[in-house]
């Protein structure tokens, strides 16, 4: 049995469905800032149970544009995890602030217990990744932002619908970052991104600031760049997002079938811990694995497509070299670069395989390799 880590012959198999919805764009020639981008940006914010929500053009632009907009830049230092995909970092540096990393807790995302350590009289935002799905402990980092007067900028990339106790990924900052890159849990045909706020204020300095600073046509308020999320995308955004909650439910079934399945399998094979009151997204499923690069085979030769996100951790990377990091500095992040294994878990799976999968998880422990 294959069991693939993309979805999307799946879930676009249906093609003349979202053809026929880009066509009515193509028939208005409405392709910036058209009317289906309003309707998806409503939908969007919707969802979020928040009160705004701009289309840009990438999730990384969504980051960099809500910081720039903060103002923060050269000279400030934001406080991050090396534990992320490299566009959260890469966003930092990009306004001309320092990243500051700060170690994982057992769940992959930012040990909250740790962060006033890398406090300076330069530290001007944190920004915490809710990785792989996980909501990073909010109430703890929003409180440590306010006893310091720093601003809380999330990246949500992996973690739309997310929430601790109910109250949603973006509550607690003054941004949120989401992407709707094609393998994202809500997803478009290219890339594509959008920042969820509560403020007025930011939110039409951000529309601002995604087109060029443009007033109208013949007015230039702020000067701007070129970050729309472009209406075509929307368009297929809009054909997605309704099936975004079941879809959602969909992985955290998948998840929940894999906990269970191995959680007698340790220390072998090691389950994340689940904070009580997490509405965990599963963007990706994750294990800690003692024979990670065997297990990895294994599964592979088995026909399960098996990731491993990341092998080298962000500070010891080539491009981090100028930040002064060195092995050792993050022991929980660098001891889960060593030992995570990725599963596919997404929402259109089959049962089947589901069940292929945890067998041959098994069958590896079980000395099958």
């Amino acid at each position: 049995m294959k069991v693939p880590f993309s979805y999307l012959d799946r879930q676009f198999a249906d093609l003349d469905r979202f053809l026929n919805a880009i066509a009515g764009v193509v028939r208005k020639g409405d392709f910036t800032l058209g009317g289906e981008l309003t309707e998806f940006e409503r939908r969007f914010a919707a969802l979020c149970g928040m009160p705004h929500a701009i289309g840009v053009a990438s999730g990384t632009d969504a980051l960099i544009l809500s910081m720039r907009l903060l103002g923060i830049g050269p000279g400030d230092e934001v406080i991050t995890t090396p534990m992320t995909f490299i566009a959260t970092v890469g966003a930092i540096v990009a306004t001309g602030a320092t990243p500051v990393f700060v170690d994982s807790e057992d769940g992959f995302v930012i040990d909250p217990t740790l962060i006033e350590a890398a406090i300076t009289p330069r530290t001007k935002a944190i920004l915490p990744v809710h990785y792989t799905g996980n909501v990073a402990d909010m109430p703890a980092i929003a409180e440590i932002a306010r006893h310091r007067g720093l601003h809380v900028i999330e990246d949500g990339c992996q973690a739309l619908l997310g929430s601790i106790d109910g109250k949603p990924v973006g509550a607690w900052g003054e941004a949120v970052a989401f992407s709707l890159h094609p393998l994202k849990n809500l997803n478009v045909w290219s890339d594509g991104g959008v920042v969820v706020t509560r403020s007025d204020d930011l939110a039409e300095r951000l529309r601002l600031m995604r087109n060029h600073g443009l007033l109208n046509r013949d007015e230039i308020a702020v000067f701007g760049v070129n970050s729309r999320l472009d209406t075509v995308q929307a368009a297929v955004g809009n054909m997605l997002i309704g099936d975004t909650p079941a879809l959602t439910a969909r992985r955290v079934a998948i998840a929940t079938r894999y906990d269970t399945a191995f959680a007698g399998l340790a220390p072998l094979v090691r389950v994340p811990v689940r904070r009580p009151g997490v509405y965990h997204v599963f963007h990706l499923y994750m294990v800690r694995t003692e024979r990670r690069d065997e297990m990895l085979d294994w599964l592979n030769a088995q026909g399960i497509e098996a990731k491993v996100h990341y092998p080298i951790p962000l500070h010891l990377q080539p491009a981090a070299a100028g930040l002064g990091y060195v092995a050792g500095d993050f022991p929980v992040c660098e001891r889960d670069c060593e030992s995570i294994l990725t599963l596919p878990a997404h929402p259109y799976l089959t049962n089947d395989e589901v069940s292929y999968t945890i067998e041959q998880v098994r069958a590896f422990c079980r000395g099958g390799a």
